[in-house]
Protein backbone atom coordinates (compact mmCIF):
# COMPACT_ATOMS: atom_id res chain seq x y z
CA UNK A 1 0.00 0.00 0.00
CA UNK A 2 1.49 3.20 -1.03
CA UNK A 3 0.50 6.74 -1.04
CA UNK A 4 2.05 9.75 -3.39
CA UNK A 5 3.25 12.98 -1.28
CA UNK A 6 4.73 16.04 -2.59
CA UNK A 7 8.17 17.20 -1.80
CA UNK A 8 10.98 19.18 -2.39
CA UNK A 9 14.51 17.22 -3.62
CA UNK A 10 17.56 19.10 -3.32
CA UNK A 11 20.38 17.41 -5.48
CA UNK A 12 23.51 19.61 -7.07
CA UNK A 13 22.84 23.32 -5.29
CA UNK A 14 19.16 22.72 -6.62
CA UNK A 15 15.47 22.37 -5.14
CA UNK A 16 13.25 20.23 -7.01
CA UNK A 17 9.90 19.72 -6.73
CA UNK A 18 8.81 16.04 -7.41
CA UNK A 19 6.09 13.40 -6.13
CA UNK A 20 7.38 10.68 -4.05
CA UNK A 21 6.30 7.46 -3.15
CA UNK A 22 5.52 6.58 0.29
CA UNK A 23 4.44 3.18 2.50
CA UNK A 24 1.68 3.91 4.00
CA UNK A 25 1.19 3.54 7.73
CA UNK A 26 -2.26 3.26 9.67
CA UNK A 27 -3.48 2.51 13.32
CA UNK A 28 -5.40 -0.95 13.59
CA UNK A 29 -7.47 -1.75 16.92
CA UNK A 30 -7.76 -5.27 17.26
CA UNK A 31 -10.58 -6.20 20.10
CA UNK A 32 -11.33 -9.64 21.61
CA UNK A 33 -14.83 -10.65 21.67
CA UNK A 34 -15.79 -6.74 21.71
CA UNK A 35 -12.95 -5.79 24.05
CA UNK A 36 -10.07 -3.88 22.94
CA UNK A 37 -6.99 -5.90 22.90
CA UNK A 38 -4.27 -3.79 21.63
CA UNK A 39 -3.21 -1.14 19.02
CA UNK A 40 -0.59 -1.59 16.69
CA UNK A 41 0.37 0.54 13.66
CA UNK A 42 0.88 -1.04 10.24
CA UNK A 43 0.88 -1.18 6.37
CA UNK A 44 -2.94 -1.39 5.60
CA UNK A 45 -3.92 -5.04 3.77
CA UNK A 46 -4.25 -8.64 4.99
CA UNK A 47 -5.91 -7.59 8.43
CA UNK A 48 -7.06 -11.06 9.16
CA UNK A 49 -3.61 -12.58 8.94
CA UNK A 50 -2.12 -10.08 10.85
CA UNK A 51 -4.23 -10.49 13.55
CA UNK A 52 -4.46 -14.19 13.40
CA UNK A 53 -0.66 -13.73 13.48
CA UNK A 54 -0.52 -11.41 16.37
CA UNK A 55 -3.58 -14.13 18.39
CA UNK A 56 -0.50 -16.97 18.06
CA UNK A 57 2.98 -14.91 18.92
CA UNK A 58 0.59 -13.21 22.32
CA UNK A 59 -0.16 -16.92 22.88
CA UNK A 60 -3.66 -15.32 23.25
CA UNK A 61 -5.21 -18.26 20.73
CA UNK A 62 -3.51 -21.15 20.24
CA UNK A 63 -6.49 -23.30 18.62
CA UNK A 64 -6.27 -25.09 14.80
CA UNK A 65 -9.32 -23.17 13.93
CA UNK A 66 -9.59 -20.05 12.21
CA UNK A 67 -11.67 -17.58 14.87
CA UNK A 68 -14.27 -15.45 13.15
CA UNK A 69 -13.48 -12.37 12.05
CA UNK A 70 -14.87 -9.14 11.37
CA UNK A 71 -14.29 -5.49 10.04
CA UNK A 72 -15.89 -3.09 12.81
CA UNK A 73 -14.56 0.23 11.59
CA UNK A 74 -12.91 1.85 8.26
CA UNK A 75 -11.24 5.49 7.90
CA UNK A 76 -12.30 8.38 5.45
CA UNK A 77 -9.39 6.80 3.48
CA UNK A 78 -10.76 3.45 3.38
CA UNK A 79 -8.49 1.96 5.12
CA UNK A 80 -9.42 -0.75 8.07
CA UNK A 81 -8.69 0.49 11.26
CA UNK A 82 -10.89 -1.52 13.53
CA UNK A 83 -11.02 -5.46 13.82
CA UNK A 84 -12.89 -7.83 16.15
CA UNK A 85 -12.24 -11.47 16.45
CA UNK A 86 -15.06 -13.97 18.41
CA UNK A 87 -13.07 -16.59 20.39
CA UNK A 88 -14.78 -19.19 23.03
CA UNK A 89 -13.71 -17.83 26.18
CA UNK A 90 -12.45 -21.47 27.41
CA UNK A 91 -10.28 -21.34 24.35
CA UNK A 92 -8.48 -18.10 24.95
CA UNK A 93 -5.01 -18.45 26.11
CA UNK A 94 -3.17 -17.20 29.40
CA UNK A 95 -1.80 -14.29 26.81
CA UNK A 96 -4.44 -12.38 27.24
CA UNK A 97 -3.26 -11.28 30.32
CA UNK A 98 -0.01 -9.76 29.07
CA UNK A 99 -2.45 -6.41 28.67
CA UNK A 100 -1.11 -3.89 26.57
CA UNK A 101 -1.32 0.03 28.08
CA UNK A 102 0.71 1.61 25.05
CA UNK A 103 0.11 1.46 21.42
CA UNK A 104 2.41 -1.41 19.32
CA UNK A 105 4.47 0.84 17.23
CA UNK A 106 5.98 -0.56 14.06
CA UNK A 107 9.35 -0.53 14.95
CA UNK A 108 9.02 -3.22 18.41
CA UNK A 109 5.75 -5.30 18.93
CA UNK A 110 6.68 -5.38 22.55
CA UNK A 111 5.99 -2.07 23.44
CA UNK A 112 3.60 -1.25 25.65
CA UNK A 113 3.32 -4.25 27.06
CA UNK A 114 3.01 -4.30 31.19
CA UNK A 115 4.42 -7.54 31.62
CA UNK A 116 7.42 -8.50 29.74
CA UNK A 117 8.56 -12.23 30.26
CA UNK A 118 11.23 -13.07 27.90
CA UNK A 119 10.65 -17.09 28.27
CA UNK A 120 10.00 -19.20 25.35
CA UNK A 121 8.08 -22.10 27.08
CA UNK A 122 8.31 -25.45 25.40
CA UNK A 123 10.66 -27.73 24.19
CA UNK A 124 13.55 -27.60 21.58
CA UNK A 125 12.58 -27.49 17.75
CA UNK A 126 14.16 -31.07 16.14
CA UNK A 127 14.37 -30.45 12.08
CA UNK A 128 15.69 -33.39 10.07
CA UNK A 129 15.32 -31.26 7.08
CA UNK A 130 18.99 -30.10 6.45
CA UNK A 131 18.91 -26.95 3.69
CA UNK A 132 21.80 -26.51 1.95
CA UNK A 133 23.52 -23.08 1.54
CA UNK A 134 22.95 -22.27 -1.84
CA UNK A 135 18.92 -23.02 -1.60
CA UNK A 136 19.00 -20.78 1.55
CA UNK A 137 20.59 -17.86 -0.17
CA UNK A 138 18.24 -18.31 -2.98
CA UNK A 139 15.17 -17.92 -0.95
CA UNK A 140 16.24 -14.23 -0.62
CA UNK A 141 16.38 -13.81 -4.42
CA UNK A 142 12.64 -15.12 -4.43
CA UNK A 143 11.32 -13.04 -1.68
CA UNK A 144 13.45 -9.90 -3.14
CA UNK A 145 11.73 -10.72 -6.74
CA UNK A 146 8.12 -10.31 -4.66
CA UNK A 147 9.08 -7.13 -2.79
CA UNK A 148 6.96 -4.93 -4.86
CA UNK A 149 5.99 -2.26 -2.18
CA UNK A 150 10.08 -1.79 -1.42
CA UNK A 151 11.21 -1.53 -4.76
CA UNK A 152 8.68 1.51 -4.77
CA UNK A 153 9.75 3.53 -1.61
CA UNK A 154 12.38 1.64 0.09
CA UNK A 155 9.94 1.76 3.13
CA UNK A 156 8.88 -1.36 3.77
CA UNK A 157 10.23 -5.22 5.23
CA UNK A 158 8.97 -8.58 4.38
CA UNK A 159 9.15 -11.72 5.50
CA UNK A 160 8.45 -15.00 3.39
CA UNK A 161 8.32 -18.39 4.58
CA UNK A 162 9.15 -21.30 2.73
CA UNK A 163 8.87 -25.00 2.72
CA UNK A 164 11.04 -28.18 2.48
CA UNK A 165 10.82 -28.07 -1.46
CA UNK A 166 12.02 -24.35 -2.10
CA UNK A 167 8.32 -23.51 -2.76
CA UNK A 168 7.32 -19.85 -1.13
CA UNK A 169 4.37 -20.69 0.38
CA UNK A 170 3.88 -16.83 0.90
CA UNK A 171 5.52 -13.15 1.10
CA UNK A 172 4.55 -10.32 3.24
CA UNK A 173 5.50 -6.26 3.09
CA UNK A 174 4.99 -4.00 6.07
CA UNK A 175 6.82 -1.29 6.83
CA UNK A 176 6.96 -3.01 10.21
CA UNK A 177 9.36 -5.95 10.21
CA UNK A 178 7.45 -7.81 13.31
CA UNK A 179 4.02 -6.96 11.23
CA UNK A 180 5.41 -8.29 8.22
CA UNK A 181 6.15 -11.88 10.13
CA UNK A 182 3.13 -12.17 11.77
CA UNK A 183 1.49 -11.15 8.45
CA UNK A 184 2.89 -14.44 6.35
CA UNK A 185 2.48 -16.61 9.87
CA UNK A 186 -0.60 -15.77 9.88
CA UNK A 187 -1.48 -16.11 6.06
CA UNK A 188 -0.43 -19.58 5.94
CA UNK A 189 -2.32 -20.10 9.68
CA UNK A 190 -5.52 -18.99 7.45
CA UNK A 191 -5.09 -21.54 5.03
CA UNK A 192 -4.13 -24.46 7.12
CA UNK A 193 -0.29 -24.52 5.93
CA UNK A 194 1.81 -23.74 8.69
CA UNK A 195 2.90 -27.27 9.30
CA UNK A 196 4.64 -26.90 5.67
CA UNK A 197 7.08 -24.18 7.03
CA UNK A 198 10.92 -25.02 7.51
CA UNK A 199 12.37 -21.38 7.13
CA UNK A 200 10.99 -17.73 7.52
CA UNK A 201 13.30 -15.30 5.53
CA UNK A 202 13.18 -11.30 6.51
CA UNK A 203 14.44 -8.57 5.03
CA UNK A 204 15.75 -6.74 8.59
CA UNK A 205 17.41 -7.63 11.79
CA UNK A 206 16.78 -10.36 13.90
CA UNK A 207 15.62 -9.53 17.20
CA UNK A 208 14.10 -11.54 19.99
CA UNK A 209 10.79 -10.98 19.01
CA UNK A 210 10.98 -12.39 15.74
CA UNK A 211 12.88 -15.22 16.88
CA UNK A 212 9.79 -15.57 19.64
CA UNK A 213 7.34 -15.72 16.19
CA UNK A 214 9.59 -18.13 14.78
CA UNK A 215 9.46 -20.29 17.61
CA UNK A 216 6.13 -20.22 18.29
CA UNK A 217 5.13 -21.09 14.65
CA UNK A 218 7.71 -23.92 15.10
CA UNK A 219 9.62 -23.10 11.80
CA UNK A 220 13.26 -24.26 12.33
CA UNK A 221 15.31 -21.98 10.10
CA UNK A 222 15.76 -18.28 10.56
CA UNK A 223 17.19 -16.79 8.35
CA UNK A 224 17.75 -12.58 7.76
CA UNK A 225 19.37 -10.21 5.40
CA UNK A 226 20.63 -8.15 8.48
CA UNK A 227 22.40 -8.94 12.09
CA UNK A 228 20.91 -10.32 14.79
CA UNK A 229 21.19 -9.21 18.30
CA UNK A 230 22.60 -11.28 21.04
CA UNK A 231 19.73 -12.81 22.96
CA UNK A 232 18.01 -13.39 19.84
CA UNK A 233 21.39 -15.74 19.01
CA UNK A 234 20.86 -16.90 22.26
CA UNK A 235 17.17 -18.00 22.28
CA UNK A 236 17.90 -19.90 19.22
CA UNK A 237 20.55 -21.60 20.57
CA UNK A 238 18.24 -22.54 23.70
CA UNK A 239 15.23 -23.19 21.18
CA UNK A 240 17.10 -25.28 18.47
CA UNK A 241 16.21 -22.79 15.65
CA UNK A 242 18.94 -22.44 12.95
CA UNK A 243 19.65 -18.78 13.06
CA UNK A 244 21.51 -17.14 9.77
CA UNK A 245 22.21 -13.87 8.98
CA UNK A 246 23.98 -11.53 6.85
CA UNK A 247 22.31 -13.48 4.02
CA UNK A 248 23.77 -11.37 0.98
CA UNK A 249 26.25 -10.99 -1.55
CA UNK A 250 26.29 -15.06 -1.63
CA UNK A 251 27.54 -15.27 2.04
CA UNK A 252 26.05 -16.01 5.09
CA UNK A 253 26.95 -16.33 9.06
CA UNK A 254 25.26 -19.22 10.65
CA UNK A 255 25.13 -18.65 15.08
CA UNK A 256 23.56 -21.38 15.50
Amino acid sequence: MVQIVEAFKYENGIFQSVEDVLTVEEVLGIAINGTPYTITMRSPGFEEALTRGILLSEDVYNGIKNPAFSITETNEKGYITKVNVDIPIEEIESGINTKRNLMSVTSCGMCGKEDIKLDLAGEKIISKKELLPATILDFFNKMSSQQKGFKKTGGSHAAAIFDVNSNMLTVMEDIGRHNAVDKAIGSLMLKNELTKAICLTVSGRISYEIVSKCYKAKIPYLAAVSAPSSLAVDFCKEKGIKLLAFCRDNKFTQYS
